[in-house]
C-alpha cells in the first residue's frame, strides 16, 4: 500500500532558533530504553523492531501461526488445541445476548478489523490509487476477474451443483494479500515496481469479488429486520460524517451496532468492517495551508501555550485523511495480531486426511483452481486485454513476468481459509479436507510463483532504489 503523505512538505518553518540537536534530548532525558545497552534492549527490543520493518514480517507471522497450529493440531495434546477454539464465552449485555465459541469470535469479531483495513485500502484505491485511473486499473481488473472466473469454473467441473462439495466454489477464488506481496518482497528489486503494482491492484479488486461473493452466496436465513437496522445505523454515520462530527467514539458506537446488527441478520458481520471502511473520508478534512498558516502564527513569538499546542496538533491530524490515519494506526495489528490469530484458530486440521486432498473432488478442485486457474485465468485474459486494446503490460513486464505474477496469486489462505468456513459449516471433514487443500495449494503456487519469476527475471536488470521510487 502507497501513501500519497509527504512527511517533507508537513515538517513546519521554524523561527530563528538554533537547531535542534538529537543529543540535547539525550543530555537531558537519556536514550530511550530500545536504544540503550541493556541486554533486554539489544537481544529483544531493536531485532523486533527491524523485523517488523521487514516488508514480509507480517506474512511470516502468519506463516508460522499455520505452522504452530498444525503441529498443535497433530501432536498428543490435539484435544487441547480443539477444547481451546470450542470454549464458549457468553456476552449479555441488556436484552442482547451473544454466545459463540472462541474460533467464532474470532471469525465473526476480530476478522472484521482484517476487513476493515481492506475496506480502508480499497476505498483509498478508488480515491487516490491506481483504481482511480482507468488506464492503470483496466488490465489489473480485468485479469482479477478472469483469475476469479477460471478457478470457480475448474472447482464447480469437479464439484457440479447437488454434490456435496458445490458449496466450496467460492475457495479457490482469493488472493491473499499480505502472503502475495510477501513472496514478492523475498524477491527483491528483481521484480519493476510496475508488476508489483499490477499484482496489489489485481488482488485488492480480487478481494471486492471475495466480498460481493461472501455477501451474496454466503449468507444465511436473512432477517430484514436486522439488516434495517444495520443500514440505518450506516446512514447515521454518512449523516455524522455530512455534520462534520469528528468524535472518534461516536463512530465506534455506531460501527459496532452495525456489526451487532449484521450479525444478527444473517449476512457476515465481517462485512461491517468493509461497508465502515468505505465510508472513511479518504480527502482530508481540512487543507494543509491551515495548518501551516496557525503554525506560523502560532511559533512567531518561539512560544507555545497549551492551547496553541492542542490546536496545532488538531490542524496537523486532520490535514492527513482519515483513511490514511486509520491504515496506518490498524495495519500493524491487523498484519502481527488478527490475522496470525485466524491462523492459530483455523489452521488447526488433522493431517490424516492429507490423502483425500488428490483422490476427493473438493480436494482436488481447490488444488487445481488456485495453482492451475488463477494463473491461467490472470494470464490468458491479460493477453485477451492487450491484444484487444483494452488495457497495456505495466513498464517492464514480460508475458512470462505475468505468468509468474498469475501463480503468485494462487495463494488463497486466508480468505480462502475464511471462505471454506463459510462454505461447510458443521461438515468438519469437508472443512478438514478443504483447509488442507488450501494450505497445500497455497505452498505449490508460491514455489512454483517464485521459480516462474526467477526464470523469467533471469538476466534482467535489477531495478534502483531511484527507479522504484519514480515507478511508484
Amino acid at each position: 500500500m502507497r501513501y500519497p503523505v509527504d512527511l517533507q512538505r508537513m515538517r513546519l518553518p521554524m523561527a530563528s532558533t538554533p537547531p535542534h540537536r538529537p543529543s540535547d534530548d539525550l543530555w537531558r532525558t537519556g536514550p530511550v530504553y530500545s536504544e540503550s545497552d541493556r541486554p533486554l534492549a539489544r537481544l529483544v527490543a531493536r531485532p523486533v523492531r527491524e523485523f517488523l520493518r521487514v516488508e514480509a514480517a507480517g506474512s511470516l507471522l502468519l506463516l508460522l501461526a499455520a505452522a504452530v497450529a498444525l503441529v498443535w493440531a497433530n501432536s498428543p495434546w490435539a484435544s487441547s488445541y480443539d477444547a481451546l477454539w470450542h470454549t464458549h464465552l457468553v456476552l449479555d449485555v441488556g436484552p442482547l445476548r451473544l454466545d459463540e465459541s472462541l474460533q467464532e469470535w474470532v471469525n465473526d469479531a476480530l476478522m472484521v478489523i482484517f476487513f476493515f483495513v481492506v475496506g480502508l485500502e480499497i476505498k483509498y484505491e478508488l480515491v487516490n490509487g491506481d483504481l482511480r485511473d482507468p488506464k492503470t486499473a483496466a488490465l489489473p481488473i480485468v485479469a482479477a476477474i478472469g483469475g476469479m472466473v477460471v478457478p470457480a469454473g475448474l472447482y464447480l467441473a469437479l464439484n457440479p451443483p447437488g454434490s456435496d462439495g458445490n458449496a466450496g466454489w467460492g475457495i479457490p477464488m482469493a488472493t491473499d494479500i499480505a502472503f502475495a506481496v510477501g513472496v514478492l518482497g523475498i524477491l527483491g528489486r528483481r521484480i519493476p515496481s510496475a508488476a508489483r503494482l499490477f499484482l496489489l491492484t489485481l488482488a485488492i479488486v480480487d478481494d471486492i469479488g471475495a466480498i460481493l461473493v461472501i455477501a451474496v452466496f454466503y449468507t444465511s436465513d436473512l432477517s430484514l429486520g436486522w439488516l434495517a437496522i444495520s443500514l440505518g445505523l450506516l446512514a447515521a454515520m454518512v449523516v455524522a460524517r455530512l455534520l462534520r462530527v469528528w468524535t472518534v467514539v461516536v463512530y465506534a458506537v455506531l460501527g459496532v451496532g452495525v456489526w451487532f446488527a449484521l450479525l444478527e441478520s444473517g449476512v457476515h458481520a465481517t462485512l461491517a468492517g468493509v461497508a465502515i471502511g468505505l465510508l472513511a473520508p479518504a480527502t482530508p478534512l481540512l487543507e494543509e495551508k491551515v495548518a501551516r498558516q496557525h503554525a506560523r502564527e502560532a511559533l512567531r513569538d518561539n512560544q507555545l501555550d497549551p492551547d496553541e499546542l492542542a490546536r496545532l496538533r488538531f490542524l496537523l491530524k486532520e490535514s492527513v485523511s482519515v483513511v490514511e490515519r486509520l491504515v496506518s494506526t490498524l495495519h500493524p495489528l491487523s498484519a502481527y495480531v488478527v490475522l496470525p490469530v485466524f491462523a492459530l484458530a483455523n489452521a488447526g486440521v488433522e493431517l490424516g486426511a492429507i490423502g483425500k486432498v488428490f483422490t476427493e473432488p473438493v480436494g482436488i478442485g481447490i488444488v487445481l483452481g488456485l495453482v492451475v486457474g488463477k494463473p491461467i485465468g490472470i494470464f490468458a485474459v491479460s493477453y485477451l486485454a492487450v491484444r484487444l486494446g483494452l488495457g497495456r503490460l505495466p513498464d517492464r513486464t514480460t508475458w512470462p513476468m505475468v505468468l509468474g505474477l498469475g501463480a503468485v496469486g494462487g495463494i488463497g489462505f486466508t480468505v480462502s481459509i475464511f471462505i471454506a468456513g463459510l462454505s461447510f459449516p458443521g461438515a468438519d471433514l469437508l472443512t478438514e479436507e478443504a483447509k488442507i487443500a488450501i494450505l497445500l495449494a497455497s505452498l505449490f503456487a508460491a514455489v512454483i510463483g517464485v521459480l516462474v519469476l526467477l526464470a523469467a527475471t533471469r538476466g534482467a536488470s535489477v531495478e534502483s532504489p531511484e527507479e522504484q521510487l519514480e515507478s511508484s
